[in-house]
């Protein structure tokens, strides 16, 4: 099957705005988790490639650039979804800018120090790609504060790993594995994080972004040692991908 036969498919069972050509690659838009899961679920059943993108990074996919691969993009799940400030907590669509989510907390005396960052990205682009500051001589990863998501499946399940409580079952924490998790395990639909009171905003205001890397986390992923993350991380792709439908990544040194 080609591209256009696919896409002819695809037109078929969404609306016809939810396929764009961006840069002369296929593009799909979903706005809803049940559109994403049956995206990923016709690409199971045509052995189709995806490739899950977002607008703050620089990776593309292994091997010859975007060849017979469809691109998914978060720009259109960019809401802010609710803030419940007497538990400390806040989800949004993975589309939502990272910057943009400390002005809507400012109105209930909350903050989440990566949004300080000049990161341009969106929120899911951030978890993906384990964006991480440093407060002192600590590291400060924004995997810290993300405590509960909405995630599809390669095989176009929606799945909800994590909690909102503060006190949660004990043992490891699954929905710490996708960030950074770089497009491999799934596609962030929603994601929940764990808020701070604006009264100790300042003992984040030296926190200084890190450097974004790409080649530390696929070693990691190729030689995972008793790296659990890295562990959990290969049995879940093994799991929920056996059609290889989400590609490796690599940077774009161009």
């Amino acid at each position: 099957m080609n591209m256009k036969e696919f896409l002819k498919i695809l037109s078929d069972e969404f609306p016809d705005d939810r396929v764009t050509s961006q840069k002369k690659v296929p593009t799909f838009h979903p706005e809803t988790a049940a559109e994403a899961a049956r995206l990923f679920t016709l690409a199971n059943e045509y052995k189709w490639k995806l490739f899950i993108a977002g607008f703050g990074n620089n990776i593309v996919p292994a091997g010859e650039k975007f060849k017979n691969i469809l691109v998914v993009k978060s720009d259109r799940l960019n809401k802010l979804i609710e803030i419940v400030p007497q538990d400390y907590f806040f989800s949004v669509g993975a589309g939502y800018p990272l910057r943009e989510i400390n002005k809507q907390l400012k109105q209930y005396d909350l903050f989440l120090p990566h949004s300080d960052l000049p990161y341009v990205g969106s929120v899911g682009g951030a978890l993906a790609s384990g964006l991480s500051a440093k407060q002192d001589l600590h590291l400060l990863p924004l995997g810290r504060y993300f405590i509960k998501a909405e995630i599809v499946t390669p095989e176009g399940k929606i799945i909800r790993p994590g909690s909102a409580c503060f006190k949660s079952v004990s043992g490891f924490d699954i929905v710490k594995i996708y960030s950074p998790s770089w497009g491999l395990l799934g596609k962030i639909i929603t994601a929940t994080f764990r808020a701070l009171p604006l009264s100790i905003r300042n003992e984040f205001e030296n926190i200084v972004m890190q450097p974004i890397d790409y080649k530390k986390f696929a070693d990691t992923y190729l030689n995972p040692g008793d790296n659990q993350s890295a562990i959990y991380s290969i049995k879940i792709k093994d799991k929920f991908d056996p059609n290889g439908v989400l590609p490796l990544i690599d940077t774009d040194q161009e």
